[in-house]
């Protein structure tokens, strides 16, 4: 505790008018410009894409097919398949009811029995391109939903099926996914500050982020400068809350700590902004190269994700460093009520974090091995991850039509029924590539000659969207790419899964390694030292690790998930590095400047016990809002939603409060080499459950 407040030099201060009226203005553009820019959170829907096929890159072969099609003049029409299911035997009234419903629909095929028994038939509509499936499968639905024959059942699936449903899955976003953020970051700030006036003030803060972040993406998504697809949209409402709230808990906690020692608020303020912009700053700056990495990957989803993360953190800053100052500036001490901070009065005592400190003090080394150890036996599970990908039907974890409607497709049909995989080659090759194309897995074979090239349909025995599917495709290649002079290619809605998992596979390969340079150079220039940044980047990568293992023990034997998609741990991996590094610069910069007073060591615990509360609140903060991922019944964001969460809280109640304190201070100032910190005075007390100004004045 403090014995008394700090003494403050005589400085000249701003007439007294412009001390209100300068925040009051910048409170008064915010609330215009949030009034102008919040509705566009509300209209991202709108200019988002979920086709898979738009975003393999040009140079992918199901991309090259689909080029193909469009040249040689084919339909790019999305099937939809209306399937038909009657266990005693179709009735002549069923097979009059498909005709009739369907006939409106233009292209729909004729009703085509299952070639096995008289249990089901089908009928495939194509969904124009251009159309949104969502319509297009809502009002095919809505036509075949209604006056059903007793006993019939009726479910319309294939692509633009799922295309619809997914559709639907993301149609939660806008309104759901911001009300359980909103409410679980309103809870945890309401128990931290036990205030009434500051979480509204943080949530206004955040809620002005969004609306910038949304407005900024919506103009470049409609102009075709970045893509946007629903997972984008959630991960950036979700970033744009926990950021925006883990930058004002840093912002709000140092202020409290500076009212406690100013007379003035507004010196308070102001010593407060100086002493968390470096760190603020830091931290965001590293997010944001770290997700502008994702701009590597071949994938457009993943290309369109870095830069969409990267406006909502920019925004989260920005509005942290004017908007939050200026509003806090004009309510002053007022901002904490009931619970003011007085002038004079002492600090917190942070005896649990003191505690931690004293812990770490008495036996560094220890602690660190063992914290390592317990670490790497999370990890060791880490081979066990299914990320391969999986299918199309699986990403939905509530029964929906579309996967339904497949399964009753698969039991009487061929699999790929209604979604041929696609073969080009050269006609004066083509009998050759179709008999080369006679793969296991194949059920038939259709040729259409088109002139100098000819289009062969076929039909998969397996679900299109299924692992086995997949697998047949790449048999399907290999076969036919071996046919001289052919030039076959092989295309089509599995020939585009399997694409795009193998080009999500690279993209990790590459990325992750430039996600580490990047995060090592802004710690290298922050902490002005080469050992610091390497050690705690190898802390959160090791961190990293051990969340992948404990997640792949939940999703194979807890959930029971069927796997995960390839693009799953490059994205747990950019947000936990680069997340889980941001409550190190926490941490790290309070132990530097601590440092400068009491030493490495004194600097680490003093350091350890001023942050600790206020980096678990934040990181409390994040997992918590990352959590609310898991409302929207998609399978990626389920387990991006857990991964995240769980990584954050590791990070911030193992790495940051033991890892790397117990490191710090069994190397003391060895861990800043090559520079050296060396104590301006030897007189300042030591006790690391002591609380010191709290900035350079």
């Amino acid at each position: 505790m403090i014995a008394g407040p700090a003494h403050e030099p005589a400085t000249a201060s701003p007439p007294r008018r412009l001390r209100w009226l300068l925040p009051a203005l910048l409170v008064l553009a915010w609330l215009v410009f949030g009034a102008v820019s919040g509705p566009y959170a509300g209209k991202l829907a709108e200019v988002a894409e979920n086709d898979s096929a738009a975003f393999l890159p040009a140079s992918a072969e199901a991309t090259e097919v689909s080029e193909l099609q469009r040249q040689l003049g084919g339909t790019q029409a999305i099937p939809a398949i209306v399937v038909l299911e009657r266990t005693s035997g179709l009735t002549d009234a069923d097979r009059q009811f498909a005709t009739e419903r369907t006939r409106g629909f233009a292209g729909a095929s004729p009703l085509i029995p299952a070639p096995q028994d008289n249990q089901a038939a089908r009928v495939v509509v194509p969904i124009e391109a251009g159309t949104d499936p969502a319509d297009g499968v809502a009002a095919l639905r809505d036509a075949v939903g209604r006056g059903a024959p007793d006993g019939l059942t009726v479910l319309v699936t294939g692509p633009a099926a799922q295309a619809a449903d997914l559709g639907e899955a993301f149609g939660g976003i806008d309104g759901l996914l911001l009300l359980v953020a909103g409410a679980v970051v309103a809870v945890i700030l309401v128990i931290v500050y036990r205030s009434p006036l500051l979480p509204f003030l943080v949530l206004l803060s955040a809620v002005f982020a969004l609306g910038l972040a949304s407005l900024t993406v919506y103009l470049l998504a409609d102009h075709n400068v970045l893509a946007l697809n629903g997972q984008s949209q959630g991960i950036l409402f979700i970033l744009v809350f926990g950021a925006a709230t883990d930058y004002a808990l840093l912002l709000v906690s140092r202020y409290r700590e500076e009212l406690r020692d100013t007379a003035d608020a507004r010196t308070a303020l102001r010593s407060a902004w100086r002493a968390t912009i470096e760190p603020i700053t830091a931290s965001a700056g590293t997010v944001i190269l770290g997700v502008l990495c994702l701009l590597f990957s071949d994938l457009n989803s993943n290309k369109g994700l870095g830069p969409v993360a990267a406006i909502g953190i920019g925004a989260a800053l920005l509005t942290t460093i004017t908007f939050l100052p200026a509003v806090l500036a004009l309510c002053g001490r007022t901002s904490f009520w009931p619970f003011r901070p007085a002038y004079g009065s002492p600090h917190d005592s942070g005896k649990l974090w003191g505690r931690v400190a004293g812990w770490i003090s008495r036996a560094p080394r220890v602690i660190w091995i063992v914290t390592v150890l317990v670490l790497l036996g999370g990890a060791a599970f880490l081979p066990q991850l299914k990320a391969s990908g999986t299918a199309q039907s699986d990403v939905f974890l509530t029964p929906v039509d579309s996967v339904a409607g497949q399964e009753v497709l698969s039991r009487h049909f061929p699999g790929g029924t209604g979604s041929p995989t696609v073969i080009i080659a050269n006609t004066a090759q083509a009998p050759a590539v179709e008999a080369a194309a006679r793969v296991e897995g194949v059920s038939a074979l259709r040729a259409e000659p088109a002139g100098a090239l000819t289009r062969i349909e076929a039909t998969l025995t397996d679900p299109p969207d299924s692992e086995a599917a997949t697998a047949t495709v790449d048999r399907l290649r290999t076969a036919v790419h071996a046919v001289g002079g052919a030039d076959a290619k092989v295309g089509g809605p599995t020939a585009t899964q399997l694409d795009t998992q193998r080009t999500s596979a690279h993209d990790r390969l590459l990325i992750i390694p430039i996600v580490l340079v990047m995060i090592f150079l802004v710690l290298a220039l922050l902490l002005r030292s080469l050992l610091a940044p390497l050690l705690l980047i190898a802390t959160v990568v090791l961190s990293f690790a051990t969340t992948m293992g404990i997640s792949t023990l939940v999703f194979n034997h807890l959930l029971d998930f069927p796997g995960a998609d390839p693009v799953v741990p490059l994205f747990g991996f950019v947000f936990l590095v680069a997340l889980g590094i941001d409550y190190n610069i926490f941490l790290m910069t309070r132990v530097r400047e601590e440092a400068r007073r009491v030493g490495t060591r004194e600097g680490t615990l003093r350091g350890l016990t001023l942050t600790g509360g206020v980096i678990t609140s934040a990181g409390v903060v994040l997992a918590a809002t990352f959590s609310a991922l898991a409302v929207l019944p998609i399978l990626f964001l389920a387990q991006i939603a857990f991964i995240v969460a769980f990584g954050v809280l590791l990070d911030t109640l193992i790495v940051r409060s033991l890892l790397v304190p117990a490191l710090a201070t069994d190397l003391g100032g060895r861990i800043w080499w090559p520079a050296r910190i060396e104590p301006v005075s030897s007189k300042r007390p030591a006790s690391p459950t002591s609380s010191s100004s709290g900035s350079a004045r």
